[in-house]
């Protein structure tokens, strides 16, 4: 649709009698590029009609255009205090300092920038160095070197074309409906439509207005007056004859109104319609700091989970959520979200919320305690058996009470004491008819009578042993060893259990020559008392000497 910016500049220096299409095109396209350079709002577009303010709204946003300058172009019509308001950043506040400093600041045109203003001046006037003041082009007509002769502002530096502007065929003249627009150089007309009859005269909006009897008429966009004798204009917003679409806003004019699209609104001059502004896209993070959220005529900004939105509506802040106790136990706050976390012996269940005991004693956590474990809230305590054992320092351990050490035991005068794993047991060792004790566990046989063989065959000595193991002992074992002290070479014995094995759980082995074993072959898997008779017979110098061990074996339980 648009001619190149050369054609632009060529055909826009020529005054055309005949207008095309592509002249149409050139002048709206110019007469955009012109409010670009001033620095001025391309919103005036809304006022053009289409296709012209389509063209011109096109020519204006786009980059600025090379100057209709073809000499030194250090000449220019205005110039900016900072740098150029697009490059200037849009999520701060900035002061108006054409509003703040109204009339003060330039001598024409104060437009506001980012940060500062700058000044420009009406058409036929240039900037002067100090960026305040404005001075007259001295106005000349011109030979122009496409055309004859053109208006054109001239200075030291050279002159600028002035192309004339056919304000009819743009529709940019402000003739009421009851006017003929007239192009004139530089300039328009409106003429009158109709001559008022005698009587009549017209005013300035082509009514003819009188005080005769004749009946008053109005031009479009006006009614006669109660009296008839004069035309007042129709508020078409008023009435609601106006033609405005949805979205847009009527604004009564003399004879006619305008429609005007509300703000976040842009006009459509291709369908005549206001359509939305996306801010969002159009700002694209520029406006939030997290999530923009487009609405009808304008936008709004939210945050995401963990953060809420600041005063400025902008900015999210981080939501504390531990002020709120979100946690059973305890809570820490992080960056757009909270942690809970449980203290020692509780764990975090799935809903990431709730403490649980941890129940130590059903984990198997390396065998906690050596006999009993009892989870508490929290933790866990070891117990030990009720008789026969105290809790260890470590508060673990249950450690066994020697209670023929201590006193604690309830044996007799004559009975020996003896402790075992969490108990203790009274033992008599009394001696047999023709023995001698000899010491508290010996027995010794007195002297036998010539061939008295009974007495001869019976042991010599018989001696008192103790033995404990746990249930858990690995068998077979080896429990205890038997032999003549001293030996002597030559020597020979023989084992043989002769009481308390009926079960079978023990038997003995020998060594060598002269050493015995006994052996606990299965496993006693509860605890139990057993006591069995070991008779060794010592073969010595071709004669046999027979000797008894009476063993007591206490098994006890492994579970502590």
């Amino acid at each position: 649709l648009l001619a190149s910016l050369e054609s632009c500049h060529t055909q826009y220096s020529v005054y055309f009698l005949q207008y095309s299409s592509e002249a149409v095109c050139c002048s709206c396209c110019a007469l955009g590029l012109r409010v670009q350079q001033e620095g001025l709002s391309c919103d005036i577009h809304l006022s053009l009609g289409y296709p012209c303010g389509h063209i011109f709204l096109t020519c204006c946003e786009e980059k600025p255009a090379p100057s209709l300058w073809r000499h030194n172009e250090t000449m220019a019509l205005s110039i900016s205090a900072t740098e150029d308001t697009a490059n200037t950043r849009l999520d701060e506040d900035d002061m108006d300092h054409c509003q703040v400093y109204a009339g003060q600041l330039c001598q024409h045109t104060c437009t506001n920038a980012w940060g500062s203003y700058r000044c420009g001046c009406h058409l036929g006037y240039s900037l002067q160095p100090d960026g305040h003041s404005c001075s007259v082009h001295t106005i000349h007509r011109v030979l122009h070197r496409w055309c004859s002769m053109v208006w054109a502002a001239c200075s030291d530096d050279g002159c600028l074309i002035f192309p004339d502007i056919d304000e009819c065929v743009l529709g940019i003249h402000n003739c009421g409906g009851s006017f003929v627009c007239e192009n004139k150089p530089g300039s328009f007309r409106c003429r009158p439509k109709v001559k008022c009859i005698t009587g009549f005269t017209q005013d300035s909006h082509g009514n003819c207005i009188g005080k005769t009897r004749i009946p008053i008429t109005c031009s479009r966009g006006y009614h006669a007056n109660a009296q008839g004798d004069a035309c007042v204009d129709v508020d078409e917003c008023l009435v609601g004859s106006h033609r405005c679409g949805a979205g847009q806003i009527c604004h009564n004019l003399p004879g006619s109104y305008r429609c005007e699209c509300q703000t976040g609104y842009q006009y459509d001059a291709m369908h005549k319609v206001c359509n939305d502004v996306n801010e969002c896209w159009r700002f694209s993070g520029r406006l939030c700091s997290q999530t923009c959220v487009n609405t009808p005529g304008s936008y709004h900004c939210s945050c995401t989970s963990g953060f809420s939105l600041g005063p400025d509506g902008k900015n999210c802040d981080d939501i504390n959520e531990c002020e709120k106790k979100p946690c059973s136990q305890e809570c820490a706050n992080i960056f757009g979200s909270y942690q809970c976390y449980c203290r020692q012996g509780y764990y975090l269940k799935e809903d990431g919320h709730t403490c649980e005991d941890i129940d130590e004693c059903s984990q198997n956590m390396g065998n906690l305690c050596s006999f009993q474990c009892v989870n508490v809230i929290g933790s866990y305590q070891c117990a030990c058996p009720p008789d026969g054992y105290v809790m260890a320092a470590n508060g673990r351990t249950c450690k066994d009470v020697d209670e023929c050490a201590t006193g604690s035991h309830n044996c007799s005068i004559g009975q020996s004491c003896y402790n075992l794993q969490g108990g203790f047991r009274c033992l008599s060792f009394d001696c047999p008819h023709n023995y001698n004790k000899v010491t508290d566990t010996r027995c010794e046989r007195v002297n036998c009578p010539p061939n008295a063989l009974e007495c001869l065959s019976s042991p010599l000595r018989i001696t008192y042993y103790q033995l404990s193991y746990q249930t858990n002992i690995i068998v077979p074992a080896q429990i205890f060893r038997i032999g003549p002290s001293p030996a002597y070479s030559g020597d020979h014995i023989v084992l043989r259990i002769t009481k308390g094995n009926n079960e079978g759980f023990f038997s003995t082995r020998k060594l060598n020559s002269h050493t015995g074993a006994v052996y606990l072959n299965r496993q006693v898997r509860e605890p139990r008392d057993f006591v069995i008779d070991v008779e060794m017979r010592l073969l010595r110098q071709g004669t046999f000497t027979s000797f008894l061990a009476r063993i007591y074996v206490f098994i006890t339980s492994s579970h502590m």
